[in-house]
């Protein structure tokens, strides 16, 4: 009987798209879902780019673990890169699989299912390679320092992972993790329309990029690409198995391509990509998740212009971070507070009006003034944001900003202060840009809705410029409907109300409700 599996994701896009590729290939493999529970294998997809990010992986395996001792609880993502021993001693770990083998989670997951870790040994599956790569992050890292045998595990047509890769602790937790990263996409998993109604396609993994705050180049290595040829496989697959909007995602997607062999792929430029996908697939809506601001290249912003609005959703997130000149600097990011205002301007002057703009803002780096953060904070108003993703600088070992950090600290009274200040601001920014679409009509697709709006009899939508909405009533997830916005509500919430049309169908005399969402997205990555 196929094991039954539960997957938890935490963190960015990219790594939520790395989870469902992971249970998209469960599935595949006739494994079942169940909650952690009851799961036979309860995989925890982590996040590092903060310490509460740590603390909160760390919390769920416990958890878990005293919800169903008999789970085996395979830990990956970026703290299992990054840390993999502190995961491995927590109870009911079985196995830590870091970016650099994330490829291999599956395999794993469904030999841990089956009962033990001798189904590694003595499953008919491609043995490992027999050399060692001599890199230190490979040694064996045994919690009493004994060396132990190691077990073959699948790996594909590539056997790169060596003996030394798998590390079998006294407690016999597996720990892959090293800084090859030669197993770390995960592209033969399906791409299709069902929990997820939008799902995400990671078409881009690593940075090369050295923010001096960011421990992404740590735990995910430097910059790599799907091929062309694969990204327009997944996407016509999507679409003929009926989905309607896909997200394009990555860790730096705007950098797609770069790292391709010409004489292996004429498509190397992500706008190229973008255009390729409009012009030679039927996908109803593409949608692009964030990308760094100077990557929002003439190119690029050309699709956008031409396509935006149809075929390609209105919707850009540039990651801000400061719009102080001197934080900017000191964070290493590779724009200027008016690099950045000139992109944005481009890209309306692109897309429209109704693009809705989206960024992140780290409030309390290092050394961060009064005069900086109110440099922050006009920058802010300034430019019209849809919306704002709020988080508090949170240090991580081997970065720069650590030891800026150990030097320069922002009391964290001062940066709750902030934190607050720019909380009212973005809640002003998007009452602002939404308010302008009262008496307009937008196109939206359908989601799944909760338990509680089920029972309340209501669905939840999201608009092609991305704005949350919810309508009264029952429609099914994945339909692309009409709606016309009647106004604006508490919370700054959009008040909403099917047009008339064939996509609707006899739903569309639905009635307009207020959309409870909060207006700034606050989060801990």
């Amino acid at each position: 009987m196929p094991p039954t599996f539960h997957v938890e994701n935490f963190g960015c896009r990219a790594a939520r798209a790395d989870g469902e590729a992971i249970a998209a290939l469960l599935r595949a493999a006739a494994a079942a879902e169940s909650q952690p529970s009851e799961a036979d294998v309860v995989i925890v997809n982590t996040c590092s780019v903060t310490a509460e990010a740590d603390r909160e992986a760390r919390a769920y395996i416990r958890r878990a673990n005293r919800l169903n001792p008999a789970a085996r609880i395979i830990a990956t993502g970026c703290y299992a890169q990054r840390a993999a021993e502190e995961l491995a001693v927590l109870p009911g770990v079985a196995a830590v699989v870091g970016n650099s083998h994330k490829a291999l989670a599956p395999a794993i997951a469904l030999h841990l299912g089956l009962g033990s870790m001798e189904n590694l040994r003595s499953a008919n599956l491609q043995p490992v390679s027999e050399h060692d790569s001599g890199n230190p992050r490979s040694r064996s890292r045994a919690s009493n320092a004994d060396e132990r045998e190691t077990a073959p595990i699948p790996v594909g047509p590539s056997p790169l992972v060596t003996v030394s890769d798998l590390l079998i602790a006294s407690n016999r937790t597996l720990i892959l993790a090293d800084d090859t990263f030669a197993h770390s996409f995960l592209e033969e998993a399906p791409i299709a329309p069902g929990a997820q109604t939008r799902p995400n396609l990671k078409i881009q993994e690593g940075c090369s990029n050295r923010c001096s705050f960011c421990v992404i180049p740590q735990t995910r290595g430097s910059s790599r690409s799907l091929s062309a040829a694969s990204v327009l496989a997944h996407v016509r697959s999507f679409v003929a198995a009926g989905g309607n909007e896909l997200v394009l995602s990555g860790i730096n997607l705007g950098r797609w391509g770069r790292d391709l062999d010409p004489a292996q792929s004429p498509i190397r430029t992500f706008a190229a990509l973008v255009r390729t996908i409009v012009e030679q697939t039927d996908l109803p809506r593409l949608r692009l998740s964030s990308i760094e601001p100077m990557d929002w290249d003439a190119a690029l912003i050309g699709v956008m212009a031409e396509c935006g609005g149809t075929r390609l959703a209105r919707h850009a997130h540039l990651p801000l971070q400061s719009g102080s000149d001197s934080v900017l600097r000191r964070m290493y990011r590779r724009y200027r507070p008016w690099h950045y205002a000139d992109k944005v301007s481009e890209l309306f002057g692109a897309a429209g009006p109704s693009l809705t703009l989206g960024a992140d803002v780290m409030v309390g780096f290092p050394g961060e003034t009064d005069r900086e953060f109110q440099e922050t904070c006009d920058f802010i108003r300034a430019l019209p944001f849809g919306y704002l993703h709020l988080f508090p600088f949170s240090p991580r070992p081997g970065t720069r900003a650590w030891t800026l950090h150990a030097d320069s600290p922002v009391p964290a009274a001062i940066v709750n202060e902030r934190m607050s200040v720019l909380r009212s601001l973005a809640a002003a920014r998007t009452r602002a840009h939404r308010r302008q679409f009262i008496g307009t009509e937008l196109e939206a697709i359908t989601l799944h809705s909760t338990a509680a709006l089920a029972r309340a009899n209501r669905t939840s939508a999201l608009t092609e410029n991305f704005l949350p909405v919810e309508l009264a009533g029952t429609l099914s997830a994945n339909q692309l409907v009409r709606l016309r916005v009647t106004g604006l509500g508490a919370d700054n919430a959009l008040l909403v109300m099917p047009v008339r049309s064939g996509a609707c169908g006899s739903d569309s005399q639905l009635e307009a409700l207020p959309v409870s969402r909060k207006p700034a997205l606050e989060t801990t990555f």
